[in-house]
């Protein structure tokens, strides 16, 4: 409690305030313009976030050494010899930003939410975005439904953004009716990206089913993706003997209830998705990261130091 009987709701819900100060330092500004997802730059750090930034200009005969997805299938139709496509860089690139705030995501019991921490994410991307010049624009979905917002260079469009994430991420404040699962939204988001758009999916992935899968191949086709999967220790495994409950805000269940058998159910479950998630990234090009509630936003922007302290980590364990 407060000093003034007002419950603390830090790590609950995403003050627009907050989100408003999640600005990344200005050394740290726009999305890089291409390369090896793992020789990107980000600002003046590494980062797994890729995009061409780049748009058609002419095409011409094909060269050995040439990238064979860039081939102009039309005019080697048309003329009968190979040519490819030639792009010019382009100043202003579309970034779109999914934010899955959806019933699933509004949980943690480290630290903060996952809706909580998605917000935060999704506000250091828009900043990035805005400060490097490219047209940010996001779509969020959550109970009641799918508010878009187009892609723009305009700031106060950004903040207006941002104040949805915010309201639509507090807690108790959910809208009513069916929740829109996430194939839909991204099929969506495919129809509203161009080549080139830098896409952004923050989620739990709770539903990520086959009709997921097929369409983030498709989006992948044209746009450059980053998956991001949010998630909170207890997912990944419940505790053995733990005497703790959970509460969906309606009914409550004990731990130790579940018995081992569904603890390991439950634990191969969250294992599964992971793995199918990451070798889908890795099959298609996509970038992957995964965060946990007890993780700090900024990680997401920095993931080659997370993943440096996770190997020291790793090694310390190991002496």
């Amino acid at each position: 409690m407060t000093q003034n009987n007002v419950p603390d709701r830090s790590g609950i819900d995403a003050p627009f305030l907050e989100l408003v100060r999640c600005r990344p330092d200005r050394r740290v500004t726009g999305f890089a313009p291409g390369g090896k997802v793992r020789t990107h730059q980000f600002g003046t750090n590494h980062s797994v976030f890729r995009g061409r930034g780049m748009e058609f200009d002419e095409s011409r005969a094909y060269q050995p050494g040439d990238d064979v997805r860039s081939i102009d299938w039309r005019v080697t139709a048309r003329t009968g010899s190979l040519h490819t496509k030639l792009f010019h860089e382009e100043r202003e690139r579309p970034v779109l930003i999914l934010l899955d705030l959806r019933s699933s995501m509004r949980f943690g019991t480290r630290r903060q939410f996952k809706s909580s921490l998605a917000c935060a994410i999704a506000a250091r991307l828009a900043w990035t975005g805005i400060d490097g010049g490219d047209r940010v624009g996001g779509f969020i979905t959550a109970p009641g439904g799918v508010q878009v917002y187009p892609a723009t260079r305009n700031r106060s469009s950004m903040l207006r953004f941002l104040k949805a994430v915010s309201e639509t991420g507090r807690i108790g404040e959910a809208g009513d009716g069916a929740e829109t699962p996430l194939h839909v939204t991204i099929e969506r988001m495919r129809k509203a990206s161009r080549p080139g758009t830098l896409v952004f999916v923050i989620s739990d992935f709770a539903d990520f089913d086959e009709r997921c899968e097929r369409a983030l191949k498709q989006i992948s086709l044209h746009a450059h993706v980053t998956n991001i999967l949010v998630h909170d220790p207890l997912e990944v495994a419940l505790p053995v003997n733990g005497g703790q409950k959970i509460s969906d805000g309606q009914s409550v269940t004990a731990l130790s209830s579940i018995g081992r058998g569904g603890q390991r159910k439950h634990a191969e479950g969250f294992a599964n998705r992971k793995t199918r998630l990451k070798t889908l990234c890795s099959n298609r090009g996509m970038a992957f990261l995964d965060l946990e509630t007890s993780n700090d936003a900024d990680e997401a922007l920095h993931p080659h130091r997370r993943n440096a302290r996770s190997r020291y980590v790793s090694r310390r364990k190991a002496a």
